[in-house]
C-alpha cells in the first residue's frame, strides 16, 4: 500500500504536541528545537516507580548503569475528566495514554480551525500509534479499577476514546508497530482518506510510561545511555534514553483544505511501510530493508534525493542502530557527487529522548515546524559525529546549528524515518509550501 502524490494530495492542516519539559504548544516545541535545548529530567516521583532499585541496577553483573534521567511528560497525571464527559472513577482507571491523546487531539483540531465540540456524526477517522505500558494493577484481582479495566487499558481505546469523545463515525484504529507506530498511523490514515473511507482523519501517537519496564529491559540489554543523554549519530553515543510524548495531525485532501480555508502545513507526497524479513535477530535493524524502503518512498513520491533538504532520522543513539541507519541514508540521500551540499540530518530524540511509539510523530511535527519557519533545527551532540561512516564521502551532514531552509520552487522537501523493534520500518516524504502568513507555530 502506498500514498502517492497526485493533483489532490493528502495534506496536514492542523497539529498539536506534548513533549517533555512541560511542552504543550507548538511555539514551545519550536523554541526548544531552535534553541538546541534538551528537555531531559529526573524520574517522576509521583508514579510509585522503584527508583532506588533502578539506580542500583548497574551493581548487578551483566546490567548497565541507569541514570536518573529521561524525557518525561510533566502533565501526564493531569486530566480534566469532566471536560471530556468522563467520571473521575473511570478516568483514574484509564491508561494515561488515553487521557493525553484526547487532549492533544482536541488541540490539533483547534489548530486546524475546526471546532472539536461540533463534530458529532462527522465522517472522520482516527488512527493512533500506541504501545502497551503496563498501567495500573492486574485485571485478575479485586481493586478499585475493577469494571473499568476492559476499556481503561485496551490499546484500541486510545483511538476509540478520541472518536467517542468527539462523535466521529469513521474508522477508529490504534496501531502498534513499536517505534514505527506514528508513521504507520499516518500512512494508514492517509490511505483511508484517499480511498474515500472518511472525509478527513486524525493521525497521531502517544507514549506515557506506566512503569519503568523499558529502563529495566535496556539496562539488561546494555543498550541504555550510560550518561543520561540520547546522543543521536554521535561518536560518544552509548545507548538510547527513554522518553514520552504525544502528537496529532489533521489530514484531508488539499482540495477540501482550500475549500474550507484551512492552512496547509505540508503535503504527504509519499509514505511506505516494510519489514526487515528473516536474518538477524528480530530487534536488530536492517540497513538493506531501510534502503529499500527509502528508495520505494522516493519513487512513489516522485521526488529525487537532491530535492530533500532535511532528513529527520530515527537516531536512537545506539552504537548498533545508528550506523546501520546511516549506511542506508548515505546510499539513498547521500550522493558522493555533492559532498557537503546535501540534506541536513538530525533526530528530535537528542532533545527529548526516545518517545517510543510517539517518536516518529514528534519527528514529523519537527519537520513541519522547520518547514513553516523556514529553518532547519540543529540536532544535539552533532559536533562530534560517529566515525562509523566516512562523512567526506557523503553529501549528508548533521545539523549542528540553526540554518535557513531554502525552498525549491516554493516548496521545502523533508523526510522522516521510524523503525520498530519488531522489524517494521516506516518512511514519509513531506512537501511544505512556503507559508505567506505568519505561521503562528
Amino acid at each position: 500500500m502506498s500514498i502517492s502524490s497526485t493533483d489532490d494530495p493528502i495534506v496536514v492542516v492542523g497539529m498539536a504536541v506534548e513533549a517533555p519539559g512541560g511542552i504543550d504548544s507548538l511555539p514551545e516545541f519550536w523554541a526548544t528545537l531552535a534553541r538546541s535545548q534538551e528537555k531531559i529530567g529526573p524520574f517522576p516521583r509521583d508514579r510509585e516507580w522503584p527508583i532506588d532499585q533502578l539506580l542500583a541496577l548497574g551493581r548487578i553483573d551483566g546490567w548497565r548503569t541507569v541514570q536518573d534521567a529521561g524525557g518525561f511528560l510533566t502533565g501526564a497525571t493531569e486530566f480534566d475528566a469532566q471536560f471530556f464527559g468522563i467520571t473521575p472513577r473511570e478516568a483514574t482507571a484509564m491508561d494515561p495514554q488515553q487521557r493525553v491523546a484526547m487532549r492533544v487531539a482536541w488541540r490539533a483540531l483547534e489548530n486546524a480551525g475546526i471546532n472539536p465540540g461540533g463534530l458529532d456524526g462527522a465522517q472522520a477517522g482516527c488512527w493512533m500509534g500506541v504501545s502497551a505500558i503496563e498501567y495500573g494493577p492486574s485485571a485478575a484481582s479485586v481493586n478499585e479499577h475493577s469494571g473499568y479495566r476492559a476499556t481503561g487499558t485496551a490499546l484500541g481505546a486510545v483511538a476509540g476514546r478520541i472518536s467517542h469523545g468527539l462523535g466521529l463515525i469513521g474508522s477508529s484504529i490504534s496501531v502498534d508497530t513499536a517505534c514505527a507506530s506514528s508513521l504507520t498511523a499516518v500512512h494508514q490514515a492517509a490511505a483511508a482518506v484517499r480511498a474515500g473511507e472518511c472525509a478527513w482523519a486524525l493521525a497521531g501517537a502517544v507514549c506515557v510510561m506506566g512503569t519503568a519496564g523499558a529502563f529495566f529491559e535496556f539496562s539488561k540489554n546494555n543498550a541504555l545511555a550510560t550518561d543520561g543523554h540520547c546522543r543521536a549519530y554521535a561518536a560518544d553515543a552509548t545507548g538510547t534514553l527513554w522518553g514520552e510524548g504525544a502528537g496529532v495531525v489533521v489530514l484531508e485532501r488539499e482540495s477540501r483544505a482550500r475549500e474550507l480555508g484551512h492552512r496547509v502545513y505540508g503535503r504527504l507526497l509519499g509514505s511506505r511501510i516494510n519489514h526487515n524479513g528473516k536474518g538477524a535477530p528480530i530487534a536488530v535493524p536492517s540497513a538493506v530493508a531501510q534502503e529499500r524502503l527509502i528508495s520505494d518512498t522516493l519513487a512513489v513520491a516522485d521526488v529525487v534525493p537532491e530535492m530533500i533538504g532535511m532528513v529527520e532520522g530515527h537516531g536512537t543513539g545506539t552504537p548498533v542502530g545508528d550506523p546501520l541507519e546511516l549506511a542506508a541514508l548515505c546510499r539513498t540521500y547521500g550522493s558522493i557527487d555533492r559532498p557537503g551540499a546535501g540534506a541536513l540530518l538530525g533526530s528530535v530524540k537528542s532533545n527529548v529522548g526516545h518517545a517510543q511509539a510517539a517518536s516518529g510523530m514528534l519527528g514529523l511535527i519537527k519537520v513541519l515546524l522547520c518547514g513553516a519557519n523556514g529553518q532547519i533545527a540543529p540536532s544535539l551532540w552533532a559536533q562530534h559525529p560517529t566515525t562509523e561512516i566516512d562523512w567526506d564521502a557523503t553529501s549528508l551532514r548533521l545539523a549542528t546549528e540553526l540554518e535557513p531552509w531554502e525552498p525549491i520552487d516554493g516548496i521545502r522537501y523533508g523526510a522522516v524515518s521510524s523503525f520498530g523493534v519488531a522489524g517494521t520500518n516506516a518512511h514519509a516524504i513531506i512537501g511544505m509550501p512556503v507559508l505567506q502568513e505568519d505561521p503562528d507555530v
